[in-house]
């Protein structure tokens, strides 16, 4: 792994260089560039480097040449090239070409407005000597994580919970709040984590401590129209429409593609890694070595369509395959990454595919994340827009059929009744004005995953109200905004970050030195979709309309009409084998048992084992048996790798 860490003593007693160094040793894994700590007073920061750009140069804790700042930095300024020249015009001197000390010469400039500028993925920290403050911030659509605590008088931070849990003051506990929240939106609400008093700084803030206090700064948020677009007027606004977003994203790819070493590409055989490998192979002007993941089940592999666009485009194509025992072989390594607990298990063959990227001899990878988010291609906003016609008229016999159009990949959902279809998808329930309205199925589906919970801890969890701590994070006038807009605010700055960059993608690549980065989550690229009428986004019930439209000519005709399959990954028959009715893999076994249910107190021992049963017996067909029993041992898991071995290495250690 790759990051930093470090703290300040608001006391003013000074830092302790030796305990940086084992802050940031909890990140190491495959093998880091270069790793340092540098001690400033009452101020420590420590780095664990992944060398990309400037490779000869660069090192990190960084100074300027005045001596009063200081960064540790982790992620990349893609625009650093431009950011840099115009800093030059304005007088500033640079010692190397990283893009590393642009940040602080920007700092320098703008103070802590510096992050306006930047086109990146960051999480870093400046100590101010001269304004005795500690400034540290997040990107926009938080793809790099950043994690703080207070301890005492002391405040601490880190790309990765371990390395906070690396410092003596810290305590390891469960939040039990939070895996309520896990059980419910598959995600704890920011700043919340899975563990008490470690919080985040969210995506678009920055976290300032001065004079002994905190302060988070927003400085970014998603922004979607609060009215419904205006129709559009001709054809050629279309077209108009059609050449920025080709613009748009071929800058974005552009400036992605800097790099001192070889950048390749995740291809899953979907629209958007689609289009962004035949933009890069566009742009580099010769192949791209491309990677993915295959499956033994035919309804989750995507090979064929992998290896179609991978001879269309004549990438040079690598693949992994990924079999059950595979996830249940690794995922206590994934969970000890994610740091939290999950309730599938998509992130393991992640872990697999970043780690087939490192073998390769590659550190860096395009990816086609957040195309969805924010151009209309997720089913949950299709199934919203099909639930609301059914709900403008729920006497109306016909409007249910077109339930039957929603997740063909599910037969579990297919073969089911209309009556069923309705009652599971809440059609014609007058809740059109629920500001939550496009999500309630799917989280009122996982709070049903609170019956897992021991007694002791659902009285708890009857305190908290999850749907109430979210609507207090909401933007003002919220309800009112058209459905799409809606369901497209709560992807995009909750489950996106919370969830697909953090669990499943930069903890996965980093767990093995490997470098993401998302041409669609470039913030011009963003508002540009943000901003787009709505029927270019869905048209009727055609996803991700504009986005097909403008790049068809580039890819094969087969991505573009083939019908969206989101990427899924083997679940609970990981860890039984249904024919020997048994466990895979020991630990499961072990962490599964009565007597460990017991001893961490957090579920009911008897609807684990009713859990367990229906694993062994193959009978975890849906998404509640398969959640149910990922939700538990990935919990298991966390508790045993952050809290329960700690504790008995502690004991020994006293003993």
């Amino acid at each position: 792994m790759c990051g930093i860490a470090g703290y300040i003593n608001l006391d003013g007693s000074p830092a302790d260089a030796s305990l940086l160094w084992r802050m940031i040793r909890t990140l190491h894994h495959r093998g880091p560039d270069d790793s340092d700590v540098s001690v400033h007073g009452s101020t420590g920061l420590a780095h664990s480097r992944l060398s990309i750009i400037d490779l000869s140069g660069g090192r990190q804790p960084m100074a300027d040449e005045r001596g009063s700042l200081c960064i540790v930095f982790n992620g990349e300024i893609f625009n650093y090239v431009e950011l840099r020249a115009d800093l030059l015009r304005k007088g500033h001197r640079f010692l190397n070409h990283s893009d590393t000390e642009v940040i602080v010469h920007l700092y320098r400039e703008y103070g802590p407005d510096c992050v306006h500028h930047m086109n990146g993925q960051w999480a870093f920290a400046i100590w101010d000597s001269t304004n005795r403050r500690l400034f540290l911030s997040r990107d926009r659509l938080g793809v790099r994580p950043l994690y703080y605590s207070a301890a005492g008088r002391s405040v601490v931070f880190g790309s990765e919970i371990k390395a906070l849990f690396a410092h003596p003051a810290i305590p390891r506990e469960m939040d039990l709040k939070a895996l309520g929240q896990i059980f419910t939106f598959w995600f704890p609400l920011p700043p919340g984590t899975a563990f008490r008093n470690v919080l985040e700084v969210p995506p678009g803030n920055s976290l300032l401590i001065e004079n002994g206090r905190m302060k988070l700064c927003p400085y970014w948020k998603p922004e979607f129209p609060a009215e419904a677009s205006a129709p559009l007027s001709s054809p050629r606004d279309e077209e108009r429409y059609r050449e920025e977003l080709r613009d748009l994203l071929l800058d974005a790819t552009r400036i992605r593609l800097r790099a001192d070493v070889p950048v390749g590409a995740y291809l899953s055989g979907g629209l958007d890694s689609s289009v962004i490998t035949a933009i890069a192979r566009g742009l580099a002007g010769s192949s791209v070595d491309t990677f993915s993941v295959s499956f033994d089940d035919p309804a989750l592999d995507e090979s064929k369509y992998q290896w179609d666009v991978a001879r269309s485009l004549g990438t040079r194509h690598h693949s992994v395959r990924c079999s059950p025992r595979d996830i249940a072989r690794i995922f206590p390594e994934v969970i000890r990454h994610a740091e939290r607990p999950l309730l599938r298990t998509a992130p393991a063959p992640m872990f697999l595919l970043s780690r087939l990227v490192r073998a390769s001899g590659f550190k860096v990878v395009l990816t086609g994340e957040g195309a969805d988010e924010f151009f209309g291609g997720y089913d949950i906003y299709k199934e919203a827009k099909v639930r609301a016609f059914c709900s403008a008229q729920p006497q109306s016999k016909l409007r249910p059929h077109l339930l039957r159009r929603l997740y063909p990949y599910i037969p579990e959902i297919q073969k089911q009744p209309i009556s069923w279809l309705q009652a599971f998808f809440h059609a014609g329930q007058n809740d059109l004005a629920n500001p939550f309205f496009s999500h309630l199925p799917r989280w009122k589906l996982g709070s049903r995953l609170h019956l897992l919970f021991s007694r002791e801890v659902r009285r708890e969890l009857e305190k908290q109200n999850p749907y109430q701590d979210l609507a207090g994070r909401l933007p003002r006038g919220f309800a009112a905004w058209p459905l799409l807009a809606r369901a497209q605010y709560l992807e995009c700055s909750l489950l996106l970050p919370q969830y697909l960059l953090s669990s499943q993608g930069d903890r996965m690549a980093m767990a093995n030195s490997v470098e993401g980065r998302y041409p669609f989550l470039d913030h011009r690229v963003v508002a540009f979709a943000s901003a787009l009428p709505q029927r270019l986004k869905m048209n009727v019930l055609d996803e991700k309309y504009l986005l097909k439209r403008t790049f068809r000519q580039m890819i094969p005709e087969d991505i573009t009409r083939r019908r969206k399959q989101p990427y899924r990954a083997p679940d609970a028959i990981s860890f039984f084998d249904p024919q020997t009715a048994t466990h895979t893999e020991e630990y499961v076994g072990d962490l599964l048992s009565p007597e460990r249910i017991r001893r961490e107190g957090i579920f009911d021992c008897h609807e684990v084992q009713k859990t367990v049963e229906r694993a062994r017996r193959g009978q975890t067909a849906g998404f509640l048996p398969n959640a149910a029993l990922v939700g538990v041992l990935s919990t298991q898991l966390l508790i045993h790798q952050f809290i329960s071995h700690s504790k008995e290495i502690g004991a020994h250690a006293t003993n």
